[in-house]
């Protein structure tokens, strides 16, 4: 076996800070690589953050030095399933094919090539540490990235830039990230996951509907144009939602009030 986790330890853990569900790829020893046991772990921990109305948000981050990298490909060499058990169309770490209501934060606290930018890209929002670097290196191996990484970075960064990044597969810096839109904070060397808990309680204290309609309608409606009858269509339903809430009234009426508004989900 492939896998350096004992039973003692789970190959990814869960822990609830608030109303943030928090994530962690835990097999620091093997840099966190995906194998069948996490991915199992990740996507198990994100339905349950998908199922607890006290979650808003999700934060994914690794133990240990690296945030993830890539697939166990010790595990793949001996004929292991990496992905997640019963559940394959969760896509690479029961993650980046598991659709999410909640935000979804990358926390990235070190190693994240490969299947580590893949997880950036699938998550909705980037923290990276000053040190660390994103790329997509499969192509230096004969392979290409194949978990969503050709497919998203072309979405979120300009298409020459994307072509560069996955023909040549060289990295790019936190730094070099940010200003090409891949990563929206760069956080002082060791500190990922306290900024990315920052940015996670900034959004938590918002309207859980209301979040959650924007995140829908952004992803639903990324590459529509903005005259699409189509795109209006989904508006007109979000909007339908957000202001039949019980959260709708709260909002206004605790602002009248001068108070905090105390969100109920609904």
């Amino acid at each position: 076996m492939s896998d350096q986790t004992t039973p003692s330890e789970p190959a990814a853990l869960y822990e609830k800070r608030g109303n943030v569900a928090l994530i962690t790829l835990n097999r620091p020893r093997a840099l966190n690589a995906v194998n069948g046991a996490l991915a199992t772990a990740v996507g198990n921990h994100l339905e349950a953050a998908n199922n607890d109305d006290d979650v808003r948000v999700v934060v994914i981050t690794g133990a240990g030095r690296a945030f993830c990298a890539g697939a166990d490909l010790k595990a793949l060499a001996a004929g292991e399933d990496t992905s997640a058990e019963g559940h394959p169309e969760w896509g690479f770490a029961g993650y980046v094919q598991h659709w999410s209501a909640k935000p979804t934060i990358a926390a990235v606290n070190g190693f994240a090539l490969g299947g580590g930018t893949e997880l950036v890209l699938a998550s909705d929002l980037a923290v990276v540490d000053e040190e660390a670097k994103l790329g997509l290196p499969e192509v230096k191996r004969g392979l290409f990235a194949a978990a969503g990484g050709v497919i998203r970075m072309q979405q979120q960064i300009p298409r020459k830039v994307a072509l560069e990044l996955a023909l040549t597969g060289e990295p790019i810096t936190a730094a070099q990230g940010k200003e090409l839109g891949l990563v929206n904070r760069v956080a002082p060397a060791g500190t990922a996951l306290e900024v990315a808990l920052e940015l996670a309680e900034i959004i938590a204290a918002n309207a859980p509907v209301a979040v959650r309609e924007s995140k829908a309608m952004i992803h639903r409606t990324a590459n529509s144009p903005d005259w699409e009858d189509a795109a209006w269509d989904a508006n007109r339903n979000a909007l339908k939602v957000v202001f039949t809430s019980e959260d709708a009234m709260e909002g206004p009426r605790a602002f009248a009030e001068k108070r905090q508004p105390v969100w109920k989900g609904r």
